[in-house]
């Protein structure tokens, strides 16, 4: 039962109505196309790679991005088919001692480099990740703001049969994923650092819900606490020293903050129904959480050390799922309600500072969603026709993007 309870508070009372749709803005952007130049490696490795480039150049949404694949030389004039292109990327990889991959690029504008660089990395199994640095450095040299979120890591639960689950570090686009922890029912990853070389997760396998902490880089792992009901980290402070934790000792659930430092553990909220799934924000003076204190789950927030709660959402009957970055917040909504269908529920966003909401989903089950830390992206989780799947929202170029996972269904995930 108090596994059925957990799971019932945070993936069943998520849902609400939409009204604003999201307007679509045509933009003419420049044309890029590719040219491998790689000798080194089979045909199916450097397709793999050339694929990979492709789908980080779409998600940069600055680029209409030509996917045609043509080998060229490094040194060679621009292949004539791709002479009206405004850019053209050349790349080249090469094998170095001990399986390490090079990668050399030129970008080409009108013929004339305006950026080279030189990649390495260690193992060719990790290739994406060079793929994502290159288009991190063109975005850059572009001028466009920074998307730092496309060289981090996800982490996210994957059910894989009933009372069953992996915890998987990923890259964005889960191409490369490394099952961390395996066996038993573990849910709601959470990263415990920037540095992303730690995290948490709940572990449901005892006798009571537990904490646990994992160092990636000693391999490490260790219980934090465990409580009756439930117990979940949902949020980390921006210098990795508290926790927002939803723990029901006594059967409603409510949040908590946890100092590392000292263990202390301060009750947040005291409702006698239920506050769950909060998330840190003005500099982790206040936090923004789920509640049914209206008599259907919405949006509320509060200051950490003063009992004034405030209402953030006045659209629809059933909210949830949220997360906050500066004066926005992100949250899972139900657009309908039919009890023979499968319903929708959308994603929608909202300012803190006025009536401003957007709708950034349409069809399926969108949910968990997590700002990336610079604001320009909102990673979260679709559900649609029996296939699991990541999106990323690019929330300044109104572009979605869907990263369908093989097997298994996302249950959570952080990035």
């Amino acid at each position: 039962m108090k596994i059925i309870f957990s799971l019932l508070v945070f993936v069943s009372l998520l849902f609400s109505d939409a009204t604003i749709e999201v307007i679509k803005k045509v933009e003419s952007l420049p044309s890029i196309a590719l040219e491998d130049a790689s000798r080194d490696y089979d045909s199916n490795f450097k397709l793999t790679f050339y694929k990979s480039l492709i789908a980080d150049l779409n998600v940069l949404s600055i680029f209409n991005v030509d996917r045609h694949y043509r080998g060229v030389g490094f040194n060679s004039l621009v292949d004539v088919a791709n002479k009206d292109m405004d850019y053209v990327l050349k790349y080249s990889l090469s094998k170095g001692d001990a399986n390490v991959l090079f990668v050399d690029i030129k970008l080409l504008q009108n013929d004339e480099k305006v950026l080279d660089k030189r990649y390495k990395i260690g193992r060719t199994n990790i290739y994406m990740f060079i793929s994502h640095a290159i288009a991190y450095d063109i975005n850059k040299y572009m001028g466009r703001p920074s998307i730092e979120w496309i060289k981090r890591k996800v982490i996210f639960a994957r059910v894989v049969a009933p009372m069953k689950s992996e915890i998987v570090i990923s890259d964005y686009t889960l191409a490369y994923q490394h099952v961390a922890v395996r066996g038993g029912f573990n849910i709601f990853p959470k990263w415990a650092n920037k540095k992303q070389n730690a995290f948490y997760y709940t572990s449901l396998d005892g006798k009571k819900p537990t904490l646990k902490y994992v160092d990636t880089r000693k391999g490490v792992s260790k219980s934090i606490m465990s409580s009756d009901g439930m117990m979940i980290c949902s949020d980390v402070s921006d210098d990795g020293q508290k926790l927002l934790l939803t723990k029901a000792p006594n059967g409603q659930p409510d949040i908590y903050l946890y100092n590392i430092a000292n263990h202390n553990v301060k009750r947040i909220t005291k409702y006698s129904g239920i506050d769950v799934n909060a998330q840190f924000m003005d500099n982790d003076k206040k936090i923004v959480f789920v509640s049914n204190r209206m008599g259907y789950p919405n949006i509320f927030s509060k200051s950490i050390d003063s009992n004034d709660i405030k209402q953030m959402v006045y659209y629809g009957r059933s909210n949830a799922a949220c997360s906050a970055h500066g004066e926005y917040i992100v949250y899972k909504s139900r657009e309908s309600s039919n009890s023979f269908l499968k319903n929708t529920f959308n994603l929608h966003l909202i300012s803190t500072k006025t009536n401003f909401i957007r709708r950034l989903t349409a069809v399926g089950t969108n949910e968990f969603p997590r700002f990336s830390r610079d604001s320009d992206a909102i990673l979260f989780i679709k559900n649609y026709k029996g296939q699991s799947s990541i999106g990323i929202i690019r929330l300044n170029h109104n572009k979605n993007y869907l990263f369908p996972l093989k097997y298994g269904k996302v249950q959570s995930m952080d990035w």
